[in-house]
């Protein structure tokens, strides 16, 4: 029987729209840098910025520069995240649920901590959150599972991380604890069954059967 979950937040509780397309866009286009194709976004969702944006930029830019896209990127984001971000319907009631059923909940997010307990807005129900401020090496590591591990003493083997994105399947299975795919927001579940998770969700209320 599983004990602890552990969940990424956009896309798995929360459904940001195309935020982050929007924000990435805006920030490259400011800096001077061809704007990327919503496509080449959405396929690096689910790892930090510092990691992707490299990687769909059609030129190189040094560690300073690209702290300068990242600030531009994260004021675009927080300007728009609390107009088009919200839970995923029946997602409150149901980690609500999963609360009261004795459930110990936790977020492992590509989010900079500061974003993402401002965006939590739910973070009572949860007995910890890990950004990626807090992680030496990002999704899909193992980095983020295992600090929660060992800070709260968590048993792997009921243990379950729940992400939308193929880098949360993969950051599961390499901190060995189990893994489950939600289909409720993916662009690809195609992505996901190539991971092979343990669950494969369509539905939020499904996390109560597990």
């Amino acid at each position: 029987m599983l004990e602890n979950y552990l969940f990424d937040f956009d896309g798995t509780i929360a459904d940001s729209g195309e935020t982050g397309i929007i924000a990435v866009q805006k920030a490259f286009v400011d800096y001077g840098l061809e704007k990327p194709t919503a496509e080449s976004v959405r396929y690096y969702m689910g790892v930090p910025i510092e990691t992707f944006f490299p990687k769909i930029s059609n030129r190189e830019l040094n560690d300073a520069e690209w702290e300068e896209v990242f600030a531009i990127f994260r004021q675009y984001y927080s300007e728009l995240e609390l107009e088009i971000t919200q839970l995923f319907p029946g997602m409150k009631e149901t980690l609500m649920q999963l609360v009261e059923d004795g459930k110990r909940l936790f977020v492992v997010s590509s989010k900079n901590s500061v974003s993402l307990n401002r965006n939590l807005g739910i973070a009572d129900l949860f007995t910890d959150t890990i950004g990626s401020d807090q992680v030496e090496n990002y999704k899909p590591a193992p980095d983020g599972i295992n600090i929660l591990a060992n800070r709260h003493d968590l048993d792997k083997a009921k243990t379950v991380m729940i992400g939308d994105a193929k880098y949360d399947l993969q950051m599961g299975k390499a901190a060995e604890v189990k893994t489950c795919g939600c289909a409720w927001d993916t662009y690809d579940i195609e992505l996901l069954k190539k991971e092979e998770p343990d669950y494969l969700l369509e539905k939020v209320e499904k996390l109560l059967e597990i």
